[in-house]
């Protein structure tokens, strides 16, 4: 079982949140790649139901805080709708991933996650103003 190591980056290339994921099969589409991600995220933090939630995208009804999202107490958050909000996120450049220092374009792509992999989570910030 390989461990994968997934970075939210900046543009600019600072590491704002780190985690690692075992994973079974050296080779996942992106969407799968998305998915078992965000489920990781949402178990654990359903699991605990405290503090802020560090997700590849905003929960329904949270409030975006410095470092995450803040949910209102004892409210879980349900895996396949962050799922289906983060596959849509992609498609609409949202944010990019890279797997391994190389982008990747479809969520029907399959990339190599063997032992050393990195995936890398750049999310943009929308410009205000104008």
């Amino acid at each position: 079982m390989a461990l994968l190591t997934i970075l939210d980056e900046t543009a600019s290339g600072s590491i704002l949140h780190r985690l690692e994921l075992e994973i079974s099969q050296e080779m996942l589409t992106v969407r799968e790649l998305i998915a078992r991600r965000v489920h990781y995220e949402v178990a654990a933090y359903n699991e605990r139901q405290s503090g802020v939630f560090q997700g590849l995208v905003q929960p329904t009804e949270s409030e975006k805080v410095l470092n995450g999202y803040r949910l209102r107490p004892q409210h879980l958050i349900d895996a396949e709708q962050q799922v289906y909000r983060a596959l849509e996120a992609f498609q609409q450049n949202g944010f990019f991933v890279l797997v391994n220092e190389r982008q990747v374009e479809s969520l029907e792509e399959e990339v190599w996650l063997g032992s050393g992999a990195t995936a890398s989570f750049l999310k943009l910030t929308p410009l205000v103003g104008g």
